[in-house]
């Protein structure tokens, strides 16, 4: 009966050291999880982040596309009428000269039909 017993005392700590191993692994593997649970919590809270400014940028950079369109349809509307005004000036200026040149000739005609 003592071998038998000696035998059961040996088979009770290999269990006894086989559950603590267990309960081992099962605390190691237990910080893991909380480890990689915060990380994940970290990295969801960093995506909000990142998305809820992401959204802001795309909002700022909608608003600045639309004042340069804006731009953009001032500047060349105003270039065009620019160049209407350039345009009428020259015709203006070529008409002053005609007229100009007219008016000499009239004034030599004048002028020559009284001196004669």
């Amino acid at each position: 009966m003592t071998q038998q017993g000696a035998a059961l005392q040996t088979y009770n700590n290999e269990l006894v050291k086989c559950v603590e191993d267990l309960c081992s692994k099962r605390d190691e593997l237990n910080r893991q999880i909380q480890q990689e649970e915060e990380e994940k919590n970290k990295l969801q809270n960093d995506i909000r982040v990142l998305t809820e400014n992401l959204s802001r940028v795309n909002e700022s950079l909608a608003r600045k596309m639309a004042s340069r369109n804006e731009f953009d349809k001032t500047i060349a509307e105003t270039q065009a009428a620019y160049m209407k005004i350039l345009e009428s000036s020259q015709t203006l200026l070529n008409v002053l000269k005609r007229e100009a040149g007219n008016l000499g000739k009239a004034t030599d005609v004048r002028g020559n039909a009284s001196s004669t």
